[in-house]
C-alpha cells in the first residue's frame, strides 16, 4: 500500500557568520577568480538513467505431476479454446461468449451452456482456501455450494437418483452422499479397502450432483473434503493417483488410461488434475474421468455416453469445477 504523502516543513538554513566587507579592488579580483573557477552550467539536465525492471519471483507450485512433464508442447491449440475458462476473480468467475474468443465464433464447438459461476459466500472472518494465513488450505464454504451447477438442458436422472451399479446418478440439485454410495462407484473388490482408507483419513463430507443431457451424456461430480490440504494430498497421492492408470478402478471403466491429450496449461493455479480415458476397443459406453486436488478437497468427475463421450464438454466441466475449487 502506498503511504500517504504529508507536507513536511523545509529545514531552516544554517546561520552564516558575518564577514568583513572587502575593499572594492579586492572584491573585483575575487569575483573574477570565482567566475573562472565555476564551470558553465549545461542548458538542460542530463537524461535520467532508465531503471532496469526486476522480474517477479516465480510462483511456487506445490508438486509437479508426471503427466505435466510428459504433456509439454501438446495441445497448444486447445489452450486457446479452454483458456477462456481460466479467468476469474477472488469473488466471482466470468464466462466469455463464443464471439469474444478467436476460433469459437460458431455454435458447433460442442460446449454446454453453463450459468454464470460465482463463488459462495464465506462465514464472517474466514479466508479463501489459498489465502495467506490459511495454512491448512481449508474451504470454509458449504461444500454443496462448490459443486458445479448443471448446464442448460440438463435433466434429472430417470433412475433412483442414487450412485451404484445400476448407473443411477446423484440428484441434480446436489446434496450429501454417504461413504457407501461413493465407494459404490468403484469395482466391488475395492470397496472395503477404500472404505477403510476414507475412515483412516477421516473424510469430513462428501457432496455430489449428477445430470443427464439430451444427447444421453451422463455426468456425476463428487467432492470429498478432508481435515486439511495435507490429508487430502495424501489420499490423492496414495489412493487416487496411479500414473498411467487411475489408482482406483471405476466399475463402469475398468480399462482406463492416462489421457495425455489433456491440455495441461489450461489447469487453474492451485489445482492438480489427472484425466483418464477409455481406449479403444471399448464396450457400448464410453467413460471419461478426472480427479482434482484443491486444498482440503478431492473431486471426481465422470462422464459416460453410449458410443462416444465428446471431449469438449467433459474438459469444459473439469476446468469450470477446478475454478470453483481454486
Amino acid at each position: 500500500m502506498t503511504e500517504p504523502v504529508t507536507d513536511r516543513p523545509e529545514p531552516a538554513a544554517p546561520a552564516v557568520p558575518p564577514q568583513a566587507e572587502p575593499s572594492t579592488g579586492a572584491a573585483r579580483t575575487a569575483q573574477t577568480a570565482q567566475a573562472a573557477a565555476v564551470p558553465p552550467q549545461p542548458s538542460a539536465p542530463p537524461a535520467p538513467v532508465p531503471a532496469v525492471p526486476v522480474p517477479p519471483a516465480p510462483t511456487k507450485r506445490r508438486r509437479p505431476s508426471a503427466r505435466v512433464l510428459r504433456a509439454v508442447g501438446r495441445w497448444t491449440a486447445a489452450v486457446t479454446v479452454f483458456g477462456v475458462f481460466c479467468a476469474g476473480t477472488a469473488y466471482g468467475i466470468t464466462r466469455l461468449e463464443r464471439h469474444e474468443v478467436p476460433g469459437l465464433a460458431t455454435e458447433s464447438d460442442g460446449r454446454w451452456e453453463y450459468p454464470r459461476l460465482t463463488l459462495p459466500a464465506l462465514p464472517s472472518g474466514s479466508p479463501r482456501p489459498f489465502a495467506q494465513g490459511n495454512e491448512g488450505e481449508v474451504h470454509h464454504a458449504d461444500l454443496r455450494e462448490l459443486l458445479i451447477p448443471p448446464p442448460e438442458g440438463a435433466e434429472e436422472d430417470g433412475k433412483d437418483g442414487k450412485d451404484g451399479k445400476d448407473g443411477g446418478l446423484p440428484p441434480a440439485k446436489g446434496g450429501w452422499v454417504t461413504v457407501e454410495e461413493y465407494t459404490g462407484l468403484y469395482a466391488k473388490g475395492e470397496h472395503e479397502e477404500l472404505r477403510q482408507r476414507l475412515a483412516d483419513d477421516a473424510v469430513r463430507h462428501i457432496a455430489a450432483r449428477g445430470w443427464v443431457m439430451p444427447d444421453g451424456t451422463r455426468t456425476s461430480v463428487h467432492l470429498l473434503r478432508f481435515n486439511s490440504g495435507a490429508v487430502a494430498d495424501d489420499f490423492y497421492t496414495d489412493a487416487v493417483y496411479g500414473g498411467l492408470a487411475p489408482g482406483l478402478t471405476l466399475d463402469r471403466a475398468p480399462g482406463s488410461e492416462l489421457d495425455e491429450s489433456w491440455p495441461s496449461k489450461a489447469v487453474p493455479e492451485n489445482v492438480e488434475i489427472e484425466v483418464y480415458d477409455e481406449p479403444k476397443p471399448r464396450g457400448e459406453t464410453h467413460t471419461r474421468q478426472a480427479y482434482l486436488l484443491a486444498g482440503d478437497t478431492v473431486a471426481l468427475i465422470v462422464q459416460t455416453r453410449r458410443g462416444t463421450a465428446p471431449a469438449v464438454p467433459f474438459r469444459q466441466t473439469v476446468i469450470l469445477q477446478a475454478q470453483l475449487l481454486g
